[in-house]
């Protein structure tokens, strides 16, 4: 293992990569360099996991691996859009306030920004498409977990996908993670040939954001702190 090196907090602007990460969901085409790909991954690889399992196998397209990913996937989107059955519940099946109201918003404040209106459900659906298109992004990783881990092993596998993203801020990248990949887990499993043993937990895109596109300009709110901390002095 490599020697890590100390460094000051000033030396890592973490404040600004954690402020301006968001769900990009307008790529540009141009490439990403697979060295690029790579360190984002050997660095992010010492996010903390509990016993130090590191929970976490990762498949990395570009290239001519996402042009052939894409070529096997589009014509089976074009038969069914919405996919199959989903392999886990990305959401709770009954989800309560106020998390079904976030999610909502959420949902609405993004077709809002492309002038999709609520009745228009083809154009809905259209737009949930561009998910597995990656969002026209030229890279992307899938992560999976091994089907014996449990929920507290689920969470070690967020912070290390969230030190991903952060570490792509750094390098002027964008990043769009994508549980909606549940829906075609058979499939992603099958081009990559996965082993039954682990479980597809999301999928991200990874490049250039696109800054012209109308869907890139959406911030979804956040909770106030008083909403959800309490201090006890």
């Amino acid at each position: 293992m490599p020697e890590v090196e100390a460094t000051t907090s000033a030396a890592v602007n973490v404040r600004d990569a954690l402020m301006s990460r968001h769900s990009c969901r307008s790529f540009t085409r141009r490439p990403v360099d697979g060295a690029t790909l790579r360190e984002l991954l050997d660095i992010a690889r010492f996010a903390p996991s509990g016993g130090n399992l590191q929970p976490w196998m990762v498949h990395v397209l570009s290239g001519d691996s996402m042009l052939q990913f894409r070529a096997q996937l589009t014509p089976k989107l074009q038969a069914d859009p919405l996919g199959g059955t989903a392999e886990y519940h990305v959401y709770p099946p009954q989800l309560k306030e106020p998390y079904r109201s976030r999610r909502q918003k959420s949902g609405e404040d993004m077709y809002a920004h492309i002038g999709v209106h609520r009745e228009d459900s083809v154009a809905r659906r259209r737009q949930f498409a561009c998910n597995f298109d990656f969002f026209g992004a030229p890279a992307a990783m899938f992560f999976f977990v091994d089907r014996s881990m449990g929920s507290p092993q689920w969470s070690d596998l967020g912070m290390f996908i969230q030190s991903i993203m952060l570490l792509a801020r750094e390098r002027g990248l964008e990043s769009c993670a994508q549980e909606s990949w549940a829906i075609w887990h058979k499939e992603v499993r099958e081009f990559l040939s996965i082993e039954p043993a682990l479980m597809l937990f999301c999928g991200m895109a990874i490049g250039f954001g696109d800054y012209a596109a109308p869907i890139n300009r959406l911030r979804t709110e956040r909770a106030t702190v008083d909403e959800f901390a309490v201090f006890h002095d």
